[in-house]
């Protein structure tokens, strides 16, 4: 049997692993997330930031109708690339998710569970039978509060994959170019010896990292129209979305 008639006969259902222990409709569906436009989360001292960019296919598109990025609650945002419509079905069942938390505890969720549970939501569609996988990856991020102990709050950064896996970032991409995007940010992570040098800087240098490493994969200058950015802010915790004049701003600022 050639090699392309042995994988045929696994790749036709998302619940059947290979003899070399793949399941090819999950790898078909993080090939799906690489075809979409990519998505960049950033920790810093002061909270997050999440920037997307938009892939307008004509003039005539409204800029405004493509959503790349979603608020989830007050202190909770997702970026997505891949496939629009998965994303978008996420999207929601994380906000249904955040909303039973506050009505089953009084609280709010936290980043790290509303990762996990979503993870495993998309799981969950790779072993059940007359499903696909999703094709669509998720930026969860948000800001989480400490433990009485230690007090104040803490910004969290999770990826969640087409496979039900949820990891944790200091910064992170997804979508189309996202290996070239996250050397970039491990560059910036390293610089001038030091680790966290991401986490140390405010919200407005986290956006122009953000968009120098979009810029790294863009085969033209970026535009402020092709482009969302959201910052979500710690003490108070607050959810900002970038105005044109304010990306056009820092765009000016990057050096890519």
């Amino acid at each position: 049997m050639d090699s392309n008639a042995h994988q045929q006969a696994y790749d036709r259902g998302s619940t059947i692993f290979s003899p070399d222990g793949r399941l090819y409709q999950v790898e078909y569906a993080r090939e799906a997330v690489e075809r979409g436009s990519p998505s960049v989360g950033v920790l810093t001292e002061a909270g997050v930031v999440l920037a997307a960019r938009k892939r307008l296919r004509s003039p005539l598109l409204e800029s405004d109708s493509v959503e790349k990025i979603h608020r989830v609650d007050d202190h909770l945002a997702v970026a997505t690339a891949g496939h629009a419509a998965d994303g978008r079905t996420l999207v929601e069942f994380a906000r249904n998710a955040g909303q039973r938390h506050r009505l089953r505890y009084g609280e709010p969720m936290g980043v790290e569970p509303l990762a996990k549970s979503i993870a495993d939501h998309v799981q969950e569609s790779t072993h059940t039978g007359g499903s696909r996988p999703y094709g669509s990856a998720l930026l969860v991020a948000g800001i989480d509060e400490e433990p009485p102990a230690r007090g104040g709050t803490r910004p969290r950064l999770y990826e969640v994959d087409p496979g039900g896996t949820a990891s944790g970032w200091q910064a992170a991409a997804i979508g189309d170019g996202s290996q070239a995007i996250r050397a970039t940010l491990e560059d910036e992570l390293l610089e001038d010896d030091a680790a966290d040098s991401v986490r140390r800087s405010d919200q407005h240098q986290g956006t122009v990292t953000a968009l120098e490493a979009l810029e790294t994969t863009a085969e033209e200058s970026l535009e402020p129209a092709e482009l969302t950015v959201l910052t979500i802010g710690s003490e108070p915790t607050t959810i900002d979305r970038l105005s044109t004049g304010e990306v056009e701003s820092a765009l000016a600022e990057t050096t890519a």
